[in-house]
Parts: structure tokens; C-alpha cells; sequence
């Protein structure tokens, strides 16, 4: 099965319905503003689903919640994976450790999907495991692709020896996701991503120390990570940390940062819009009628007491949402927070260029982080050792230094055994994989990378 076709308002619904009815196997591409999203399908139902923003940070998210209940999902076991399956972005190539009958096929299979394929393997994960995370996995990836409003899209044969670990029932898959948009446009026109980024205006909210501990939590974590990675970090839902969030949002206490950079290429769960175009795009997300979609032939004819049902409708789910969180969103100026409950963690940056580490410290220190450093190789260690950092980012290419023999060194220091250590070179440098993991890395970045890239290590290895 290859075919392919343009779409100029793309009803994702009932396309999925159609591929749900059919008894081939097929993946279903679909590409809008410099993303592309792939649905596997076999016998009619979805065997996976990714899409090409941050897949790695995407499965390291929902890997870090399912470790609370599986312990074996450690950050060493987390780290391990990327430095396996994780494409380089200079090359997008990949190293596998695998039979050569498999390397022959290796290349049309997703990138994070051999990587839970590994995990059972590895004995990580037993199937049952396996098929919830892909169903996570599945459900955030639907949500966005529900919202796609334009683009195109193209049906390609599955990978033949693709190995099946679930089959997730399409129609109950489009149910949760449709009731987990829903829940999202609650909170519009406020909140439009969820990967927008909240900032507390004040450094302190005034009932700081009557709050639930979540609260405080938050409180700590509002450092640039955005509102589906701060759920992560204190393991809760989403939906719940917005209620937690949103009298703030709405009395100027906490401000929301559009997302950062690939993030904002996704789909925005609330588009301000025209009357009538809004009214269509709530009916193109199944938010509101879905016979409508289905008779998407028909046009929606809008007028003002429509737009006055869709906003009540709104504002009763909202109260819905926010009713069982008692916090005065009234907000004074107030004292500073405990030091214990906001901790600022060191970093320590080892590289011999100012340039870059002026850069490193512009990036970090605007997020509340402790930034030293290190422009001499050669006194690397003793400085480590003074500052005993959270954090190292140790650069390969230094002159009169092996980056990797100063891992080791470093690592074989009992004070550092669990201190994350993350290899930086430059953008026509390339890393030794298996080296790194010999001399124990952490992760690796590659230059020029962003404030994004960074949080993104902090978000794996401190949080």
C-alpha cells in the first residue's frame, strides 16, 4: 500500500477511522509545518505512534514515570538507551548491537521503538509493560496529530519484520485523546501548549508555606521547563498541575514563555482566531460534535449564540476543573522562600573557550542555576573537586587533554561516581559511544546547541 495526497483542512478523525477499517499493514505519514508524524498499523489497529519532535525526550519522559512503579527503569538503565538508540543530529545514524539479519531492516523501524524492544530484551520491561508505555507514548502523539489542521500525508508498507508488541484499538485510543484535549482547552485562551513555560513574576507566592507540597514542588521546579515536563518532574498528572497553576496564570502571579524551539513546531491545543474559524477548529479537533466531522461536507454555519453555547460549555468545564483545588488566587508581595524549598544546583562547565562558556553561563544562570567555569584543562579536577558540583559538561576537543581520559579520571573519584557527566564537541566532532560509556558519560551534546538543549540535560539528570 503506497499512496499519498494534499489536504487543505485535514479531518484526522475520520482518517484514522478509515485505516482502523482496513486489513492491511500500512504507516501512516503525515507531514504539517516541519513535522512529520507516523502511525503503524496492522489488522486495523495502531502498533505505534511517533512524530519527529524530541522522540528521545518524549520516551524519556514517560520511561521516568513508569519508574516509580519499575525500578529497574533506572537513569543509568535511561542513559544507556539514548547513548545506544539515539540518533546523532549530525548524521542521524544510529549504532545497533544486533544480529546482521536485523541491521538489514533496522533503519525503517522508529529509533525509540528499537529502544523498547531493547528493554524487553534486556529484561527491563516484561510485554505488559511494554504495550502501557506505548500506549502513553501513543495517546500524547495522537493528541497533537488530532490537531493538525493542514499539510499532507503519504501510506507506506510497515517494516515486514517489524516485531508487534500490542495492538491498540483505534476508537477508544481517539476517545482519550479527544477527552484529554477537552480538558486542555479548559484552560484557553490562557494555555495553548503544553509545552508553553511558566515563570513565577514573584519570586515567592505569599501563602508559600500553607501550601500542599506539590505546590511547593512546583514553585521550585518553574525554571524554564514547560508545563508537560514540570508534571514530570514532580510525577503528576498534567491536568492536575494545571489546576494548580492556573489562578496564578489568570491573576498575573505566574507568566507563561511561548514554547521553546522544536516544541513550538507542534500543534497548539488553542488557535485565537476569528469567530467562525474558531468555532470550526473546535469542531475539527471532536471537541464538540463529532457527527459533524463526519459529515464534514456539510459547511458550519456560525453566529454569535453558537460562540455564546461553545463559551459556556468552556467555562462550566473549567469550573469543573479548577473546583476541587482550594488556593486563593489572590496573590500580595511577600518574603523570600526557604532556601531548602528553592535549591539553585551547581554546574560546572569545563571547556577552553570564554566564548562558550560565557554562553553556558548567559543559558543557565538566567534559570536560576549555579554556574562555574573552567577554562584551564589542567585544573579541572582539583576545581571540580572544590565546587563538587550537580552537574559537569566536560568538552572533548580541548587542547594539551583527552576529554575522555578527563571523564574517567573525574569518574573514578568516589565523590563523583553519580554525578551526571555530559560530553560537549563540536558540530563536525564525533563521539565514541562506546568509549563515553567505558569512561562513564552521562549523555553528550553537540555545539551549537540551545538554552532548550541544555534544560533538556538538567531535565534527564537533576530533576
Amino acid at each position: 500500500m503506497n499512496n499519498y495526497g494534499t489536504f487543505t483542512n485535514l479531518h484526522p478523525l475520520s482518517l484514522l477511522r478509515q485505516l482502523s477499517n482496513c486489513s492491511d499493514s500500512t504507516c501512516l505519514q503525515a507531514l504539517s509545518n516541519s513535522v512529520t508524524w507516523s502511525i503503524f498499523i496492522d489488522q486495523g489497529k495502531i502498533t505505534f505512534a511517533t512524530h519527529s519532535i524530541e522522540p528521545f525526550d518524549r520516551l524519556e519522559r514517560h520511561l521516568r514515570r513508569l519508574s516509580h512503579r519499575i525500578p529497574s527503569l533506572s537513569s543509568e538503565i535511561r542513559v544507556q538507551l539514548r547513548l545506544l538508540f539515539e540518533p546523532d543530529s549530525y548524521n542521524q545514524s544510529i549504532e545497533f548491537h544486533s544480529s546482521t539479519s536485523e541491521e538489514s531492516i533496522s533503519y525503517q523501524r522508529p529509533s525509540e521503538y528499537q529502544a523498547i524492544c531493547w528493554l524487553v530484551s534486556q529484561k527491563h520491561l516484561n510485554p505488559t509493560q511494554a504495550a502501557v508505555l506505548i500506549q502513553e507514548l501513543a495517546k500524547e502523539v495522537i493528541e497533537s496529530f488530532l490537531l493538525i489542521k493542514q499539510g499532507s500525508y503519504e501510506l507506506k508498507e510497515n517494516p515486514e519484520r517489524m516485531p508487534i508488541i500490542c495492538r491498540l484499538d483505534v476508537g477508544k485510543l481517539i476517545e482519550r485523546c479527544q477527552g484529554k484535549l477537552q480538558d486542555w482547552q479548559s484552560f484557553a485562551p490562557h494555555i495553548s501548549s503544553p509545552y508553553q513555560r511558566p515563570y513565577l513574576r514573584v519570586k515567592t507566592l505569599s501563602s508559600q508555606t500553607n501550601l500542599p507540597e506539590i505546590q511547593q514542588n512546583i514553585s521550585e521546579w518553574i525554571k524554564g521547563f514547560s508545563l508537560r515536563h514540570l508534571a514530570v518532574i514532580i510525577n503528576q498528572d498534567e491536568i492536575h498541575v494545571l489546576k494548580t497553576l492556573y489562578p496564578y496564570i489568570l491573576n498575573g502571579s505566574i507568566l507563561l514563555h511561548e514554547p521553546d524551539p522544536p516544541f513550538d513546531k507542534l500543534p497548539k491545543t488553542f488557535e485565537q482566531e476569528t469567530e467562525t474559524n474558531h468555532i470550526n477548529l473546535l469542531k475539527n479537533q471532536e471537541l464538540i460534535d463529532i457527527s459533524s466531522i463526519e459529515n464534514s461536507n456539510t459547511k458550519t454555519q456560525t453566529n454569535s449564540q453558537q460562540l455564546a453555547q461553545i463559551t459556556q460549555a468552556r467555562r462550566k468545564k473549567l469550573q469543573e476543573l479548577t473546583s476541587p483545588i482550594n488556593i486563593n488566587p489572590t496573590l500580595q508581595q511577600a518574603n523570600p522562600a526557604p532556601a531548602n524549598i528553592r535549591k539553585k544546583y551547581k554546574i560546572v562547565s569545563i571547556d577552553d573557550s570564554p566564548t562558550f562558556l560565557k554562553e553556558i553561563s548567559r543559558f543557565l544562570e538566567e534559570e536560576n542555576f549555579s554556574v562555574v567555569t573552567i577554562s584551564d584543562p589542567l585544573k579541572a579536577v582539583m576545581a571540580v573537586i572544590r565546587h563538587k558540583p550537580d552537574l559537569i559538561l566536560l568538552d572533548l576537543n580541548m587542547e594539551g587533554i583527552d576529554g575522555y581520559e578527563l571523564c574517567r579520571i573525574i569518574r573514578n573519584n568516589s565523590m563523583f561516581k553519580e554525578t551526571p557527566i555530559v560530553m560537549v564537541t563540536g558540530s563536525k566532532g564525533i563521539i565514541d559511544k562506546v568509549r563515553a560509556r567505558f569512561v562513564g558519560a552521562s549523555g553528550y551534546l553537540t555545539k551549537p546547541f540551545t538554552r532548550a538543549d541544555l534544560l533538556k540535560m538538567v531535565f534527564m539528570h537533576l530533576t
